[in-house]
C-alpha cells in the first residue's frame, strides 16, 4: 500500500483542497471518494472506507470540498462542488491513467458526483457508487433530489440503510427500479452513517463494492 497526501487547485477563484491516494500494490481501479456534509475526507468513516476499499485492491482519492477545507458551515453551492468533483476526475486520471475511473461518495459528496456526471454524459468515468444516496432531508420524504439520476448513463450501485432518515427504503426502492442501470443493496438495520449498534459495517460495504465492480471491469 502507499499513501500520498497533497492538494489540488479547483480554480483560481474559488482555490486548493487537501487530498489524499491510497492505493494497493495492484490496484484493479481508482475511485474517487467524496464526503458526506457533516464532516470531512478525514473522517473516521471515510478513512475506513479507504483502507477497507486498498484491501479489495480498489484504489482512493479523497479529498475535502472548498467548505469543508475553509472550515466553513453551509455545503458549496452545486456549481463549486461540480468544478471540485471535475478536479477530482482530472488529478485521479493524472495520478494513474491506465486504471478504470469509479465516482463514489458519501450522502452529499455521491449526490454532487452523480449530479455532474448528470451535466457531463462525456465524462470517462466507469460507474457511481452512493455510500447512502440522500434522497431527501430527515422527516421529509421526497424523490425530487433523485430526478437527475435519469440522465446518468452509468451503472449506479446504491448502498443503503433500512434506517436511512434521509432516504425511506420504500422510496429508494421505487427510485433504484426506475433506473436500468442501478443496483440497490440493502444494509439491514443500518442508519445513514452506517451505524448498527457495535457492528462494524465498513468491511462489508467494501467487500459489496467489489464484488459490484468486479464484473465492470
Amino acid at each position: 500500500m502507499s499513501t500520498k497526501n497533497f492538494s489540488f487547485q479547483i480554480s483560481p477563484e474559488i482555490g486548493e483542497v487537501s487530498a489524499v491516494f491510497i492505493m494497493p500494490k495492484k490496484p484493479v481501479c481508482m475511485m474517487t471518494l467524496a464526503h458526506g456534509a457533516g464532516a470531512g475526507m478525514d473522517h473516521s468513516f471515510m478513512v475506513e472506507l479507504s483502507h477497507a476499499l486498498e484491501e479489495k485492491n480498489i484504489g482512493t482519492l479523497r479529498f475535502n470540498f472548498p467548505f469543508m477545507e475553509n472550515k466553513k458551515g453551509r455545503p458549496d453551492l452545486p456549481a463549486v462542488a461540480h468544478k471540485t468533483i471535475e478536479a477530482a476526475i482530472q488529478q485521479a486520471k493524472k495520478g494513474y491513467p491506465s486504471l478504470p475511473l469509479f465516482l463514489s461518495g458519501k450522502s452529499f459528496g455521491g449526490r454532487m458526483s452523480s449530479q455532474y456526471v448528470a451535466l457531463h454524459p462525456d465524462a470517462t468515468v466507469e460507474g457511481l457508487i452512493f455510500y447512502g444516496f440522500p434522497l431527501h432531508p430527515a422527516k421529509k420524504p421526497s424523490v425530487d433530489r433523485a430526478e437527475h439520476l435519469k440522465k446518468v448513463k452509468q451503472s449506479m450501485l446504491f448502498l443503503q440503510g433500512t434506517r436511512d432518515a434521509l432516504a425511506e427504503w420504500h422510496l429508494i426502492e421505487e427510485v433504484c427500479s426506475s433506473l436500468a442501470k442501478a443496483t440497490l443493496l440493502k444494509i439491514e438495520g443500518a442508519d445513514h452513517g452506517f451505524k448498527k449498534g457495535k457492528e462494524n459495517l465498513i468491511p462489508n460495504l467494501a467487500r459489496q463494492t467489489g464484488e459490484w465492480i468486479d464484473p465492470l471491469l
